[in-house]
């Protein structure tokens, strides 16, 4: 297997702030990682550094000479000013630089250089660049090709970066979270996509169902120590536990060790020492073995939520729209105690204006929302809370609670409370600036659960969130005594914590569906199935009933006449040779031989073709029906 990367004893550190170190692994061709840590171990650091975009304290990465390498930033930028379709065209790749060369000697009038970059346009197919662009461009749900870039949101920025990099086609694909902002039908398409290609993959994503049936190799940084499992990310679960659970038996063993080497460096005589000075040196390892904190697998936390009554809320003829765009029409709804609800569809459907209207952000057009008295919100927004850089982590906590009720009068207190969302004692007195977007992000988290509410409103909660805290989370919220409503394209998530989805469909479309996101996919795959077959076999009938009408017709009326058959005939002969005229000028407009005038004519030449084939061709199906 040809080696792509090889990574030897990397370290990176920010100041005092170690992030890993002696860490190795290579990537071989038809390799697919999907790289796992907490969120500031690293994981952008690392992709950064084998982009070229950072450097390193030591260590090695090496790539193989002449290796295409594709790169998906978390927080992807272009230039103002460029077009969407532009932006495709804003990369150092091989392809782009060809097409630019080519452009630019074309301008130039140089013939000789354009005679051997048409051989490479032909070999690597740049002609096709453009279109392929726009497809895919459109499979991520970007079709104003126009747009100018600095008016896009974050989340189309991130699909443009997206079609960016896939178009290239290179040898060795990164992406960098490449599923954030991306819908359910999105993020399957590009699984299928990445399937389907022949492409070497590193990627880091918290879509774990995107992990299990893209990749078939994990890479986890640990503690600064790096760890690889040949296998999906179900193999990853299973031996990750495996690790822990001999990890934990080997710190027992250590500690009971540790027990009776104590007692026998306390009885020995001062003037021994020496001799059995490699069973002290031993004793010192063991010491250092039996401090190491067993690792934590699954945990559980019970909190107690405020008190909430059986009214929880009601949504009576509840209509909203933007424009043309409808996002409800007379919606009525009653939600249950203890109710836990995913909502899922396409991006701008109305899924975040839903909940911002029952946060009370966006206004009804016509109807209400009528919430009961006892209910206490606890509100995750995509925005994010917009913290003091300057304050530390504990504060930002402790100004909301102190302490946090887990009932029967047991409390956990805040900085105890963080360290359950993965915060170290160390972490929680960092100043804010020098966390990570994704700790920022599970800090946001911290800030709204230890409000201590009954009914928890979480939009996108799984957005920058590394798979550790999102176990985390998931546990909470499955021992969670509150509402939950949570708007997710996290499919794996939203299995693990709904009881039941609110699919918006669009159109003011809405369907309550009784189950999780795998239980809904079965059920839509089967429909879609049945409407395909059912759309099928009414076309087939409309063809039966077309052809039978044809022949019934047939009889009453008179065949094509003699004139209509001569003009059958005629084109049926005419059309081939305008068909090869336009390939005959297309094949000279794209040799660089002809002058701007001639270019001009020649381009006129095939429009006129285009639209005699057209009416031709319109005329020929029109006299078919009468044979």
């Amino acid at each position: 297997m040809v080696s792509y990367l090889q990574v030897d004893n990397l370290k990176k550190s920010f100041g005092d702030l170690l992030l890993f170190e002696n860490i190795s692994f290579g990537i071989a061709e038809g390799d697919r990682i999907g790289l796992i840590a907490k969120n500031g171990s690293g994981k952008t650091t690392l992709l950064n550094i084998l982009a070229g975009r950072e450097g390193y304290d030591s260590g090695s990465v090496v790539f193989r000479r002449d290796l295409k390498v594709g790169y998906l930033e978390q927080d992807p930028k272009f230039p103002q000013g460029i077009t969407v379709l532009d932006a495709c065209f804003h990369s150092d790749n091989e392809m782009v630089n060809l097409i630019s060369e080519y452009e630019t000697a074309s301008q130039r009038g140089d013939y000789s250089c354009m005679d051997s970059l048409i051989e490479k346009m032909d070999h690597f197919k740049a002609w096709d660049y453009e279109q392929k662009a726009k497809q895919i461009l459109s499979r991520l749900k970007i079709n104003n090709f126009d747009q100018k870039i600095e008016h896009l949101s974050g989340g189309q920025l991130k699909r443009v970066a997206l079609a960016n990099v896939l178009i290239t086609e290179p040898d060795l694909l990164i992406l960098d979270e490449p599923t954030n902002h991306l819908d359910l039908e999105m993020t399957e398409w590009l699984e299928e996509y990445l399937k389907r290609t022949k492409l070497s993959l590193l990627m880091v994503t918290h879509d774990r169902y995107f992990l299990d049936r893209v990749c078939d190799q994990i890479i986890e940084i640990d503690a600064r120590n790096l760890y690889s499992y040949r296998g999906n990310y179900s193999y990853y679960l299973e031996k990750r536990q495996e690790r822990i659970d001999a990890t934990n038996s080997e710190i027992d063993r250590a500690r009971n060790l540790l027990r009776t080497e104590l007692e026998w460096i306390r009885r020995q005589p001062q003037a021994r020492g020496t001799k059995a000075k490699y069973r002290v040196d031993a004793f010192h390892k063991l010491e250092e073995k039996a401090a190491s904190e067993r690792m934590q697998g699954d945990v559980r936390l019970e909190v107690k939520s405020a008190y909430i009554g059986s009214k929880i809320f009601e949504a009576k003829n509840l209509s909203k729209s933007f424009g043309d765009l409808k996002i409800l029409q007379d919606f009525n709804y009653v939600f249950a105690r203890y109710e836990k609800m995913g909502i899922v569809g396409n991006n701008g459907t109305g899924k975040s204006t839903f909940i911002k209207m029952l946060m009370g952000i966006e206004k009804a057009d016509r109807g209400e929302i009528e919430i009961g008295e006892t209910v206490r919100f606890g509100y995750y927004s995509q925005d994010g809370l917009q913290f003091d850089e300057q304050m530390k982590v504990i504060d930002a906590v402790r100004n909301i609670a102190e302490e946090i009720s887990l009932g029967d009068g047991r409390k956990l207190s805040a900085s105890q409370f963080l360290q359950y969302f993965l915060f170290t004692p160390e972490t929680q007195y960092n100043y804010i600036y020098k966390l990570s977007g994704g700790e920022k992000r599970r800090l946001y988290l911290c800030t709204v659960l230890i409000s201590n509410p009954n009914f928890l409103v979480l939009d996108e909660p799984t957005n920058d969130l590394d798979i550790v805290t999102l176990n985390v989370l998931e546990e909470y919220l499955k021992n969670f005594k509150g509402c939950v409503i949570v708007v997710s394209h996290d499919r794996y998530f939203m299995d693990k914590v709904v009881d039941h989805l609110m699919v918006f469909q669009g159109n003011a479309v809405l369907k309550d569906f009784p189950g999780n996101y795998t239980d809904y996919r079965g059920w839509k795959s089967r429909q879609d199935n049945q409407e395909k077959a059912e759309h099928a076999e009414l076309e087939k009938k409309e063809l039966s009933v077309k052809s039978s009408r044809r022949r019934n017709e047939g009889d009453k009326k008179a065949k094509m006449s003699f004139k209509e058959k001569r003009e059958f005939e005629e084109l049926e002969a005419t059309i081939p040779k305008l068909e090869d005229e336009k390939k005959q000028l297309e094949d000279e407009m794209s040799s660089g031989m002809l002058s701007s005038d001639e270019l001009i004519e020649k381009s006129k030449r095939i429009a006129n073709i285009i639209d005699e084939i057209d009416k031709k061709t319109m005329r020929w199906l029109e006299l078919s029906e009468l044979l």
